[in-house]
């Protein structure tokens, strides 16, 4: 891991400009915030292609889906309590259903987004997106990977929910790396507890595997950049070989990675799970590094929860 910190939404930017100069057929829509989302990047490059719709993210979903059936590739961007909660009808009925071909990529997502507070901090999008038929869900785990995604999901056919944060944080994995929806990767091979994490809680997961080496614990890292399709194989080959797991992510547990991974577990290899996010509340107003401790989304709570999780695995040996 990097100390580099960047920002995923200046990546999905710099994508964005990069695909107006290759595909003519990519429209991008913004909701009164494209300096924010970065979609601002695609407008210096093909005003033409850019819609600003204003203050009016239920219709920029409508917009989207008339573009999209006409054959255009749409990206749809806003921040994420917006863009999957004022939206979420219009998403259901005219994406998910007909099942067309819109991006929607949302910032601000989680608890991160820090000093606007509860209001704007999106803890329950993954929960609401991933219960859609038919649409892909992705959370990518640095900038990197937010260009990568970005880039593979204008190729994918169909729709796709793509989150990203506010803040800047460590660069984890290599630049330009290819990205493939639904596979997770593996940056860290271990034999005791799997940590499973998506977004920026990846490199806290680097983080608490490099504190629990100290302790003579050996953590595998997995990070579940597509949240939907779970990539199963990923779990059940980690899964063999450690024997319990521990999920993180900044996100409310219930529905969520977490969710998505106790859903595995318990339909085909039932393991000690042990789940990071925040729990059944809302966030507060505050600086980012203070809420994440607040709320428990830290490196030293995934490797307490790793600790807990191997304990669990022991005691059903007994």
């Amino acid at each position: 891991m990097t100390e580099k910190k960047l920002a995923q939404r200046n990546y999905y930017g710099m994508a964005l400009a990069d695909l107006a100069k290759r595909d003519p057929d990519i429209v991008v829509l913004d909701a009164d915030l494209a300096d924010s989302t970065k979609t601002s990047e695609f407008n210096k490059v093909a005003p033409k292609r850019f819609i600003e719709v204003g203050i009016a993210e239920q219709n920029m979903i409508g917009v989207a889906s008339g573009l999209a059936a006409s054959g255009k590739t749409v990206f749809a961007s806003t921040f994420a309590v917006f863009a999957s909660g004022r939206c979420w009808e219009q998403i259901r009925l005219a994406v998910a259903y007909p099942r067309l071909n819109v991006k929607i990529v949302a910032t601000h997502c989680g608890i991160s987004v820090g000093e606007d507070g509860a209001s704007h901090q999106a803890l329950e999008d993954i929960a609401l997106m991933r219960a859609l038929p038919n649409m892909t869900v992705i959370s990518p785990a640095d900038a990197y990977e937010a260009y990568t995604a970005t880039m593979a999901i204008a190729e994918f056919d169909g729709p796709v929910y793509m989150r990203m944060g506010r803040a800047e944080f460590p660069a984890i994995t290599k630049e330009y790396a290819e990205f493939t929806i639904g596979k997770a990767s593996v940056l860290k091979e271990g034999d005791d507890v799997t940590l499973v994490g998506t977004g920026q809680m990846v490199a806290l997961c680097m983080e608490a595997a490099d504190a629990l080496l100290e302790e003579g614990i050996d953590a595998e890292v997995v990070n579940m950049s597509t949240i939907k399709p779970l990539d199963k194989d990923a779990m059940r080959g980690s899964l063999q070989k450690t024997g319990c797991a521990v999920t993180a992510e900044e996100h409310s547990i219930i529905g969520g990675l977490g969710a998505a991974v106790a859903e595995f577990l318990s339909q085909e290899m039932p393991a000690p799970l042990e789940m990071i996010g925040t729990k059944d509340t809302f966030g507060e107003s505050g600086a980012p590094a203070k809420l994440l401790e607040k709320y428990g989304l830290t490196s030293k709570e995934i490797a307490e929860a790793a600790k807990r999780s191997i304990q669990r695995k022991k005691e059903l040996k007994k």
